[in-house]
């Protein structure tokens, strides 16, 4: 493992600027400086920014609060994406402004998901039994 790396392989510089953009993008969002009908209207989260290695590319994963209208909001980003990216480069001092592409995160419905099969009946009754042995 190289001095520069988390145990996972990933570079702290990218997990740095990666939450500087994560950030500066809530920020901007939660201030309402975009101006957009939908995304005034809407609590959006920025819950990760993953970049590129070189920080050219930055890959947005939000969720709007309760998941409402998730299609409405991730369109509104991705039309007013050319002025998010200004105001990111802005406030994130990289020598490039990184191109922002916005992704619903699926992350909570998977843990949904896997949270509904383990409650199911006879999974529950085989969990139970490991835990005796």
């Amino acid at each position: 493992m190289r001095r520069n790396e988390t145990p996972e392989g990933k570079s702290v510089r990218l997990l740095r600027v990666g939450e500087q953009v994560r950030h500066a993008l809530s920020d901007i969002l939660m201030r309402g400086e975009v101006h957009d009908e939908t995304l005034a209207s809407h609590m959006v989260s920025v819950t990760e920014v993953r970049m590129s290695p070189d920080l050219k590319h930055a890959t947005v994963f939000v969720k709007p609060l309760l998941g409402a209208e998730e299609e409405a909001v991730i369109k509104a980003l991705r039309t007013n994406t050319a002025y998010l990216q200004s105001e990111v480069a802005r406030r994130v001092n990289t020598k490039y402004a990184a191109k922002l592409k916005f992704l619903a995160d699926e992350s909570f419905d998977e843990g949904s998901h896997i949270d509904a099969l383990l409650r199911k009946p006879d999974i529950a009754r085989d969990l139970v039994g490991r835990e005796d042995e």
